[in-house]
């Protein structure tokens, strides 16, 4: 009887727990059992472990061969494991030196021919493991990703590669951690948009303070365009930013992006997605739109024509930040701290207000057609602005005054900077009692504030929403306090959901 201990880690949401695999061989008749709650691709693993083993000219021993999985109340996805499996096989047999594996963890889905396959999930592994000082055996094509955080990583090719290393006869070549250097790249430019002047200010505004953003009108004003703009006018990611949202490509499988990775992320569902695709879920559960839009903007065109249901499983993460998806096997958490941009039309033709006069909904189609957005979704969205059509004669004039993108970045950068050093965080995410002590209104603002709040039928949460865009606008002014002007222009731009009451 002979035993072999390994490490990895396991998958679950953006987590990566350790988890210790154990080869035994004991006598009896040759049957190759894995236990430890494998799902069906971590099973079928023994048959890709037999393949790869033969065709790497190691001998398969005839014997029985048991695989623990532990923590055995650990569900285990994937075939990440097959690669430590099949060096526990040949440490077991004496094939290997058992005691090179001290220090290690082993990554990687395993060929018939030996092969090493990438698996998803990576980066949260190699972040865990380099905090435990651990060195990574990954394949080739994981390697840079895991080079983001680790300082110890081996990636390998093949079966034969990692057993080469391990016994002395041929090194791998270590990558040291390698933090790549930002590039903007090409985005869409601000100064491309005519006109709109108002749906600009709010534009900025949402980017200053981490808000949430709705823009109402009739088709063809430019709230697309608007909205694929925010991403160019906002911050590039911090590095702890950018290892989060990394993390959730990781574990979907996709590769990241080393060029622009401190880019912010801009995802744009269609109106048929649904829950699942939009939050996350699956029977594996999986992250969704808001998990990749993850400290970037979640885009949703035409609002009403989402799903009502869909549309409400964002409220949780809106205000958590997080998502939380429960099955019978367990829980997964997946990150959620994003900023929506929503875009609807006015009323089912679209031209509801709209100068030319097309409009011919009644008062009880409109209704229908916003109802289908709910009031505790409204609530939640600070900014939301009327984008009327431009005059005709604009498409001909040159715009040379138009700001360009770089430039209210610069403003916008400095706003969240001062953020930064008064609460620690966007003023989109302060609490009340931050809130209040941040705002510093004067007699006259408070006033003002109640008569709104009376007049508008405003709840707590729109009464503070409408305290952190006055914050964010007097941020962008450089003034310590909040004056009634600020409070005042805050109130206008929160005017649609309380005038659609």
């Amino acid at each position: 009887m002979s035993v072999a201990i390994l490490a990895s880690r396991a998958q679950i949401g953006t987590a990566a727990p350790r988890v210790t695999i154990e080869v035994l061989l004991s006598g009896g008749l040759p049957v190759f059992n894995i236990v430890g709650m494998p799902e069906t691709a971590v099973r079928e693993s023994k048959d890709r472990v037999r393949g790869a083993v033969i065709s790497s000219g190691f001998d398969m021993p005839r014997q029985r061969i048991t695989v623990s999985l532990g923590p055995a109340d650990m569900r285990k996805t994937g075939g990440r494991f097959d690669l430590a499996i099949a060096l526990g096989i040949l440490a077991a047999s004496h094939q290997l030196t058992r005691a090179a594996f001290d220090g290690w963890e082993f990554y990687g889905e395993l060929a018939l021919n030996g092969d090493l396959r990438t698996v998803p999930g990576v980066l949260p592994a190699a972040l865990k493991a380099s905090a435990e000082r651990q060195c990574l055996c990954v394949p080739l094509a994981n390697a840079a990703e895991a080079a983001l955080v680790s300082d110890s990583v081996y990636p390998a090719a093949s079966l034969l590669d990692v057993t080469a290393h391990l016994t002395g006869s041929r090194a791998l070549e270590r990558r040291a951690r390698h933090t790549p250097t930002h590039d903007a790249g090409e985005q869409p430019d601000l100064a491309d948009v005519r006109g709109q002047e108002r749906a600009k200010r709010a534009l900025e505004i949402t980017a200053a303070g981490g808000h949430n953003l709705l823009l109402v009108g009739p088709p063809g004003t430019g709230k697309s365009m608007l909205a694929a703009r925010l991403p160019g006018i906002l911050p590039p990611m911090s590095e702890a930013e950018a290892l989060e949202t990394a993390a959730v490509n990781s574990v979907l499988g996709r590769p990241i992006d080393l060029h622009d990775w401190r880019r912010r992320p801009f995802r744009a569902p269609h109106h048929s997605a649904s829950a699942a695709a939009l939050v996350g879920g699956g029977s594996d559960p999986r992250p969704g739109e808001v998990s990749r839009a993850h400290n970037g903007v979640l885009f949703l065109d035409e609002l009403p024509e989402f799903s009502r249901h869909v549309l409400e499983v964002l409220r949780e993460p809106m205000e958590a930040g997080r998502i939380t998806i429960s099955r019978a096997r367990g829980q997964d958490d997946f990150p959620a701290a994003f900023q929506l941009v929503a875009a609807m039309n006015p009323c089912p033709c679209g031209y509801l207000g709209d100068r030319t006069g097309r409009c011919a909904c009644s008062a009880d189609r409109v209704a229908t057609y916003r109802g289908r957005v709910s009031g505790p979704l409204l609530d939640r969205i600070d900014l939301q602005v009327e984008v009327g059509r431009p005059p005709p004669d604009l498409l001909r004039q040159t715009d040379h005054d138009a700001e360009p993108s770089c430039v209210v970045r610069d403003r916008v950068i400095a706003a969240r900077e001062r953020q930064s050093r008064r609460g620690g965080v966007p003023n989109a995410r302060l609490d009340g009692a931050s809130l209040e002590r941040c705002c510093g209104l004067p007699e006259e603002g408070w006033a003002l504030l109640e008569r709104a709040a009376a007049k508008l039928s405003l709840s707590v949460r729109g009464y503070q929403r409408c305290l952190r865009v006055a914050r964010t606008i007097a941020d962008l002014a450089g003034t310590g306090g909040v004056s009634t002007g600020q409070l005042a222009e805050a109130l206008s731009l929160r005017g649609f959901s309380e005038a659609a009451r």
